[in-house]
């Protein structure tokens, strides 16, 4: 094996590691003892877990086990090795952070405060293992299995089964926690969008200009970015202008627009946000 394709492996499990010990704190310290149920196994777990018999976290433990087993008799071996390696390192880490830190009771008397860290630790997990092409396991292997054997509107089905156990959540605990569930469960899908698109968050520069040699070089040479350069003419003026586009992230782009400020005051430029980026140097580009 290469070494950069080690180092790279190594990355992501590293990354994949950091965002599932995230997920496991937000999980145990704010959604189990509030009993917050808002969709996924763990909110089955949580559901489950007041009826009586076992623990929130071995309930997730147990459901999860039984989801990988059922991956892999209907999706194979490779159905997602990072998604396996997510589930497992969740189910242990719960059950090992019962042992080590239990827990009687919420941290603290302010659920609604609770209630954040409940929502964006997990979220925010979601939207780091979405963006490195895999996910927390639970139900994620359920709908991989739908996917495959029938038509069925996976979406519309995740969304009813979530649903679905946050209601129970006012039937089972009470009305204040039904509410939290169903405003968890509404907040969870907002955050995971808008953390995904400020990780993915890019700079869009169109440049006009008189001398694109400097601005050209420093792009290729200390960006070490690429640019699409062409001629232009001035509406009102008819002065012949240099168009350079480019596109680079956010630490880049103030100084790219540092230098061409610098180099060429007169210079115009437009800069635009951008999260869908599909190229070298982006995403989805081998």
């Amino acid at each position: 094996m290469r070494k950069g394709l080690l180092k790279e492996i190594l990355k992501e499990y590293a990354i994949l590691t950091f965002a599932t010990l995230v997920l496991v704190v937000g999980v145990y310290v704010f959604k189990f003892p509030n009993n917050f149920s808002f969709g996924g196994v763990t909110g089955i777990a949580v559901v489950l877990g007041k009826l009586g018999g076992l623990t929130p976290s071995s309930y997730t433990f147990i459901i999860n086990m039984a989801l990988l087993v059922l991956g892999f008799i209907f999706l194979g071996k490779g159905f997602g090795i990072k998604t396996v390696y997510v589930s497992v390192l969740t189910s242990v880490g719960l059950s090992v952070a019962e042992i080590l830190f239990p827990m009687s009771g919420p941290l603290t008397n302010e659920p609604v405060l609770e209630l954040l860290f409940g929502i964006f630790l997990p979220a925010f997990s979601s939207a780091i293992l979405f963006n490195v092409g895999a996910s927390s396991g639970g139900t994620d292997i359920v709908a991989m299995i739908l996917k495959k054997y029938t038509s069925f509107n996976i979406g519309t089905a995740l969304l009813l089964v979530d649903v679905a156990i946050a209601v129970s959540s006012f039937i089972i605990f009470d009305a204040a926690t039904g509410l939290f569930s169903v405003t968890g469960l509404m907040a969870k899908s907002l955050v995971i969008d808008g953390v995904i698109e400020n990780i993915n968050l890019c700079k869009y520069f169109t440049i006009i200009c008189e001398y694109p040699e400097p601005i050209k070089d420093f792009i290729i040479n200390d960006l070490h970015r690429g640019a699409t350069i062409y001629k232009a003419e001035g509406a009102y003026t008819h002065a012949e202008k240099t168009v350079i586009l480019t596109a680079m992230k956010r630490s880049q782009a103030v100084q790219l627009r540092n230098f061409v400020r610098q180099t060429e005051p007169t210079a115009f430029i437009t800069i635009t946000n951008s999260s869908e980026i599909i190229g070298k140097g982006f995403r989805g580009f081998n």
